[in-house]
């Protein structure tokens, strides 16, 4: 409005001084024509030039609006920012916040569900594994023997599921797993973490190697949550991977970076996102599982602001996925928008 009101009282002014400082007895008909010509083309620029500034400084903070969102991840649920936005399109985005709002609830109420739902199956499953490796430990008819190995089998992994979906609650962005981090070298971390999975590599045929610089590589971190990101990684290498074969960890200076690579038949190209997806298994996958690994895997990661990257045949003969961090002092710090964008 104020700009309007410029030009109004510019076009008024000109007008005054043509009519009282000019001598209008010399002007022609046709010179007061192209004069009032001349005017009103000058006045229709700068109204123009007005409207289109006008116009482009109130879409400003609907296009920045509209590239946060593009932008945002789909497990974003934080409230978008409500100041600075036309007075018609923010009753919009109070909406839409307040439906974030509940739909983050509802998704908070779900992991928690999981959660207590894991909790809960660990005491029963726990002693059904007992009472099955008790049967085992005593003479038993081949027909008996078979079942109580099964049952020792299913136990196992409904165990490792129930362990997998107890992480993957606890991982959520909202449970603020920052809280927990501390300082870590990631080269002393991997060697101690991943010692712990040589004897079950060695017992699956396959060669576990490290590669690592003799310098520290800091990153601040959750060790359980790490150590559950490691553990995932490896099972599913141990899983899918070539036996007799070979795994190696390395690990990355700059950026802090985790890679483990392994010589089994590849992720198909199609596949590569939905490997990710929680209980998402490959049709063409032979070892058994529940789907959760890479899931659990990413969860943590996002949580400590670091992010994946796969790469498979024909790129690599086998599979190779790398885990990239922030490093110190960044990733506890780093916002869920700024650790997807």
């Amino acid at each position: 409005m104020p700009p309007l009101m410029v030009l109004v009282l510019l076009d008024i002014a000109v007008t005054w001084v043509i009519t009282h400082k000019f001598d209008m007895t010399v002007w022609m008909l046709e010179d007061f024509f192209w004069l009032i010509v001349a005017g009103q083309v000058l006045l229709i620029l700068l109204f123009a030039g007005v409207v289109v500034h006008g116009v482009r400084s109130g879409l400003r903070s609907v296009n920045h609006l509209a590239e946060q969102i593009r932008q945002r991840s789909i497990e974003d649920m934080q409230p978008m920012v409500v100041a600075n936005l036309p007075s018609e399109i923010a009753p919009l985005v109070t909406h839409i916040n307040d439906l974030l709002e509940r739909l983050d609830s509802s998704l908070s109420a779900q992991r928690r569900f999981i959660g207590h739902a894991a909790h809960q199956l660990r005491t029963p499953l726990a002693g059904l594994k007992l009472e099955s490796e008790l049967m085992l430990a005593r003479p038993l008819p081949d027909d008996v023997r078979t079942r109580a190995e099964r049952i020792k089998v299913v136990s196992d992994r409904m165990i490792r599921l129930g362990q997998q979906l107890l992480v993957l609650a606890r991982s959520n962005p909202d449970a603020q797993p920052r809280d927990n981090f501390v300082r870590l070298d990631l080269c002393e971390w991997v060697r101690a973490s991943g010692a712990e999975w040589v004897p079950r590599a060695l017992s699956a045929q396959v060669e576990l190697n490290l590669i690592a610089p003799d310098a520290p590589v800091d990153i601040d971190g959750n060790p359980l949550l790490l150590d559950e990101l490691l553990g995932n990684l490896i099972d599913n290498a141990l899983r899918y991977g070539k036996k007799p074969g070979r795994i190696t960890l390395t690990v990355g200076a700059n950026p802090p970076s985790l890679t483990i690579e392994d010589d089994g038949p590849g992720v198909p190209p199609d596949e590569r996102d939905r490997v990710f997806e929680a209980f998402y298994r490959s049709p063409s996958a032979a070892a058994g599982g529940s789907g959760l690994g890479l899931a659990i895997v990413r969860e943590i990661a996002n949580a400590h602001g670091a992010w994946c990257k796969l790469t498979s045949r024909p790129e690599y003969p086998g599979t190779r996925l790398a885990v990239v961090f922030p490093g110190p002092r960044k990733g506890t710090q780093l916002s869920r928008h700024e650790r997807h964008a």
